[in-house]
């Protein structure tokens, strides 16, 4: 009993002390944090979690991953110990809300923002299709593909299971907007074979009031309204019906917009002959690309022929590019 009696006033402790001091050591958990977490329970659709806190945290089966869980376990283990996104404070009980997902996305963002700075190529599946283009996921997070940067002649609804190459057009975390062309992703291939001053071969896919949209070995080049001849020309249709096959010259390449601007104008023997003598202009089409590669290649060391003044090549007027459709949010709904 003396032992006793000796042992309880050297300790001088009571139950309030103890709990004073555990609330004086209790870690201050805040909504945003990320904590290490031990899985000790799983519950049909969520888990709970020793994050060290006075109350075991719980994750919702939806925050357990960037992708669709249809039971806790095709994530998470019991007693595996991993990195939880704290989502919410204390609930009415001292229960705190946790997130995988959340870390999933942030790591999504970062990686997607490096592939753009990389100027990164990436590939996809289409998952599904829309009146404005289609979506793909890219590193867990959903994007879309504007039916102006979408490069083929099926239709878009064809395209869902197929795997596209893709670049990147914007990355934008928070507006939460992920937007990517296929278009740019071939452009950026073809560019690697083609060359300006090459003459190509290529069919009219289109026309507009500004000119002609030309496919050359599928991808599409811009014959402007201001490259057919040196004639002036009210409308391309005047020149030109859909299908046609001609020849044309590469006067740019733009890899950074995805755009190949193509020429007729420059491969005219005589002023007009792309109205008036077609075939000349087939026939001396690459004597005449010849021609304009030195006189390119003469400006660019800054030499000027003694028998004529280099001419400026004309400047491309900017369109007005057509309004694209609503992009959809690159979070899953």
């Amino acid at each position: 009993m003396v032992s006793q009696k000796t042992s309880t006033i050297d300790i001088g402790f009571t139950h309030d002390d103890f709990a004073a001091l555990l609330d004086k050591y209790d870690y201050h958990f805040s909504p945003g944090d990320i904590v290490a977490g031990t899985v000790f329970s799983l519950e049909p659709r969520g888990a709970l979690i020793d994050i060290g806190a006075k109350t075991a945290a719980y994750i919702p089966i939806q925050e357990m991953s960037i992708n669709r869980v249809d039971a806790p376990d095709e994530v998470l283990q019991s007693n595996e110990t991993r990195e939880f996104f704290i989502l919410t404070d204390e609930n009415e009980d001292g229960q705190l809300t946790l997130s995988i997902r959340r870390i999933e996305y942030m790591r999504a963002w970062e990686r997607v923002r490096q592939l753009q700075a990389e100027d990164a190529t990436v590939r996809s599946l289409v998952f599904a299709t829309n009146r404005g283009g289609a979506l793909v996921r890219i590193e867990g997070l959903r994007g879309f593909i504007p039916g102006s940067h979408i490069s083929t002649r099926k239709p878009k609804e064809d395209l869902v299971g197929e795997e596209l190459p893709l670049k990147f057009l914007e990355v934008d975390e928070d507006r939460n907007r992920l937007v990517l062309s296929h278009r740019r992703a071939l452009v950026e291939r073809k560019m690697n074979r083609l060359e300006v001053g090459e003459v190509v071969i290529g069919s009219v896919r289109g026309i507009k009031p500004y000119g002609a949209f030309i496919d050359i070995g599928g991808v599409s080049g811009l014959l402007h309204i201001s490259e057919i001849s040196h004639d002036h020309i009210d409308t391309p249709h005047s020149v030109f019906n859909v299908n046609d096959e001609l020849k044309v010259m590469i006067i740019d390449l733009d890899a950074e917009r995805g755009r190949i601007s193509l020429s007729t104008k420059q491969l005219e023997p005589e002023p007009g002959d792309m109205i008036n003598n077609r075939d000349r202009v087939y026939e001396k089409a690459e004597e005449m690309a010849q021609k304009y590669r030195e006189k390119m290649l003469a400006q660019q060391q800054g030499i000027s022929p003694e028998s004529e003044t280099p001419e400026e090549p004309e400047q491309e007027p900017e369109q007005e590019p057509e309004q694209e459709p609503e992009i959809a949010s690159a979070t899953e709904e």
